[in-house]
């Protein structure tokens, strides 16, 4: 039967969100609409008689970094080369850039042996945290006036340019927060609603402290439930501070990157933004 490769519409990304969640990943509630503000053109399909058959996410950064995600086929679909005509078109349309994902154990040999080379390990950490209030009056909502300055700021922990994607991604229904110390920022997380509670992503910092911080306050707006976050293991204090807290570690992924590996202050990556788009 013949396949069809092509751009997917913002109810086709919604589908390949929904497959997300089947799979177990939590995506958020408004993911969908969210992730294709960062590229429009980013969200390949496969199509048989004119029902998707796999999908993949390949978001371009800017003229230098891609990311790949969402890499999915529909289960009852599989073992048909689905998946590899959505990943040559997803690798295609990034061309020569620099292309990071976050793959799972079971899938990291395979990225391997097709030039992808481990940076880090990530470690999903959930549950309902036991944390203080955040106090003080240098954590901010982050409004129409900030955002420049969060633009600037996060170049440092993210490898390429995503003005649309946060323009969007700090909006409510989105819960984003600021620390500022002597006025400039010191560090951002923004948390969503999921199908199971709330995600915080990113979580970039200054700090420790000030991380902490952020946490603590997002936590408390998220209210009762649990929280999920993706947090390298470069952040082992961290770690420590949502193990204390309460929360549990669970499934990991790796970071692996495909040609130059970016270079950024990893230090401050206390949670990454998401596991689909970087």
């Amino acid at each position: 039967m013949p396949r069809t490769i092509r751009t997917l519409a913002r109810e086709e990304v919604q589908t390949l969100v929904d497959w997300a969640a089947a799979e177990g990943w939590n995506p958020g509630l408004n993911d969908a609409a969210l992730f294709q503000a960062a590229d429009p053109q980013g969200f390949i399909g496969a199509f048989i008689d004119g029902e998707m058959a796999a999908g993949i996410s390949a978001v371009a950064y800017g003229d230098g970094f891609g990311f790949i995600g969402l890499y999915i086929c529909r289960p009852d679909k599989r073992g048909q080369g689905h998946g590899k005509v959505v990943w040559d078109a997803g690798t295609a349309r990034l061309g020569k850039r620099t292309i990071g994902l976050d793959g799972v154990i079971e899938q990291q040999a395979n990225y391997r042996s097709m030039g992808f080379a481990p940076a880090y390990r990530t470690i999903r950490f959930m549950g309902s945290p036991n944390v203080p209030a955040a106090v003080g009056n240098d954590i901010r909502a982050i409004g129409p006036e900030l955002v420049p300055d969060i633009l600037d700021y996060d170049r440092r922990f993210f490898p390429g340019p995503r003005r649309s994607f946060l323009e969007h991604w700090l909006r409510p229904p989105h819960m984003a927060l600021a620390i500022l110390k002597h006025g400039a920022i010191a560090g951002y997380g923004v948390a969503r609603r999921c199908r199971d509670g709330c995600k915080v992503g990113p979580l970039f910092a200054d700090s420790l402290d000030a991380a902490s911080h952020l946490f603590a306050a997002l936590a408390h707006m998220s209210g009762p439930g649990n929280v999920h976050l993706d947090v390298p293991e470069t952040s082992r204090q961290f770690a420590e501070l949502l193990s204390s807290a309460g929360l549990q570690p669970g499934f990991e992924t790796a970071r692996m990157y495909k040609g130059k590996a970016p270079q950024l202050m990893q230090s401050g990556v206390f949670a990454i933004t998401t596991l689909e788009l970087g």
